[in-house]
């Protein structure tokens, strides 16, 4: 298995983003020639990855010579193609229309580059980010750098085959059924899906009838991620949740976690299932209680979940020319979007009630976290397939099924909008990343911050350029 990667030699080294800050504080390296080794990097990998949705290389540069205020200020990174960035176009993951530049930052993109980061562009996404894996017909599949016979995970895939291969320390994800955690697990990174309405967020996001998506990163240490979270809590600061804080090392609270491998409806198979036992074991090691619990959806949560994946697919793709132009091509969705969106049509009747049960699952999840601080799961039922498995230009029944058989935890998290990271702390018997992951109950990411620091420091996680 031929890893890909980028680390070399050069302004970024090893570092992860703290690091690369401190070096530039301390001024050891400059903003231009990180921002140039970051840009050399990309086009190093991109060939092989495929993670790069539109490059904006002159843009970082100009920024880099003058770059704005911020505790990240001059940190490289990327942004997922599904978010508006002025002067960029904005193509979730599709070529169903003719790119053009958004006119102004989103947002999420406001929030997110006050912090200092300097975009190199955009980042590549499944269509519309509805698949757990990238494979467009025309735009191609994204990658993952431990293998590029799999695939990187989605929807995040893009900003997560970069980050692992060392391109950038940190990039831009979001979540609405697993795609900051899907691609983190594969990938082998940290990827924490806060809670709901934590990060500033695009009205696209906001006007769903369920807030599914959540913004985030994804990153290579504990650290960063922690390290984002302050700062973005320094421009945005939702006032109905606790504040995250600055955590920089591990709790000490002894915690009470719920054990489950068998997912919504369909569970892990029998090597993620050992390898997540194994997990809990350690964290027994470490003094917490574990109990195998069952996680409390009910039996038409999946179901229900991929009705209203297709009532947004049906928003996204049903107005076609009206939202996108004459330049709108529907023939050009694959058969994914497609099929999501006539499932919702042919089921339009039973969506109002589908809406009703998913928003109940919210006071089921209050129930599970009466009883326990913490929930682990793997993040994924089986081990990363291979490119083609999920080729969405299969039949919608074959893709949707197979997505179901590997994507049976996350989405409950989407659903309920409770805080839930995936963490690089197993390895397959083919040597490839599977991330685990661990939820809490809303406005509880401080619980979650802790705990990966204190499993980092316990198991620290395997580098891609070792």
């Amino acid at each position: 298995m031929v890893h890909v990667h980028a680390f070399g030699d050069d302004a970024l080294g090893d570092d992860d983003a703290v690091g690369l800050v401190e070096r530039l504080h301390a001024g050891e390296v400059g903003v231009e020639e990180v921002v140039d080794a970051a840009i050399a990097r990309v086009e190093k990998v991109a060939a092989e990855l495929n993670p790069v949705a539109f490059p904006a290389y002159e843009r970082a540069r100009a920024e880099a010579r003058d770059p704005r205020p911020g505790w990240f200020a001059g940190v490289p990174t990327m942004i997922k193609d599904n978010v508006d960035v002025a002067g960029m176009p904005t193509m979730h993951g599709t070529d169903a229309w003719d790119p053009r530049p958004a006119k102004a930052d989103g947002d999420f993109a406001r929030m997110y580059l006050a912090t200092g980061l300097i975009p190199l562009g955009k980042s590549q996404l499944s269509e519309y980010g509805f698949s757990a894996s990238a494979e467009h017909p025309r735009l191609g599949a994204v990658r993952c750098p431990w293998d590029p016979e799999r695939t990187a995970g989605a929807s995040s895939s893009g900003s997560a085959a970069l980050v692992a291969a060392g391109a950038v320390p940190l990039a831009h994800a979001n979540d609405g059924g697993g795609s900051i955690r899907i691609p983190a697990s594969v990938n082998g990174l940290v990827g924490l899906k806060p809670t709901r309405g934590r990060l500033a967020q695009d009205k696209t996001f906001r006007d769903m009838p369920i807030r599914i998506v959540s913004d985030g990163v994804v990153t290579r240490s504990v650290r960063d991620t922690a390290a984002f979270y302050r700062e973005a809590e320094k421009i945005y600061r939702p006032l109905h949740l606790k504040p995250i804080g600055d955590l920089t090392r591990p709790g000490r609270k002894r915690l009470r976690v719920a054990l489950n491998t068998t997912g919504v409806g369909r569970g892990a198979d029998k090597e993620v299932t050992a390898l997540t036992e194994d997990v809990a074991r350690l964290l027994e090691d470490l003094g917490h209680t574990v109990v195998e619990a069952e996680v409390p959806v009910k039996a038409s949560f999946a179901d229900d979940f991929v009705l209203y994946w297709g009532t947004l697919a049906l928003a996204m793709v049903g107005p076609g020319r009206l939202t996108r132009g004459r330049s709108w091509r529907r023939a050009h969705h694959d058969n994914l979007s497609l099929g999501l969106a006539r499932h919702a049509l042919r089921n339009a009747h039973r969506i109002p009630s589908a809406i009703a049960r998913l928003k109940r699952a919210e006071g089921q999840a209050e129930h599970l976290y009466d009883r326990y601080d913490v929930a682990l799961t793997p993040v994924l039922a089986t081990e990363t397939p291979r490119v083609g498995h999920l080729d969405p230009t299969l039949p919608y029944e074959t893709i949707i099924d197979r997505l179901q058989d590997w994507v049976a935890f996350t989405p409950w998290q989407n659903v309920t909008g409770a805080p839930a990271v995936s963490l690089p702390l197993a390895t397959t018997a083919n040597g490839l990343p599977q991330g685990m992951m661990i939820g809490a109950p809303p406005g509880h990411e401080s619980v979650l911050i802790e705990l990966a620091y204190e499993l980092e420091e316990a198991r620290p996680f395997a580098r891609i350029q070792d």
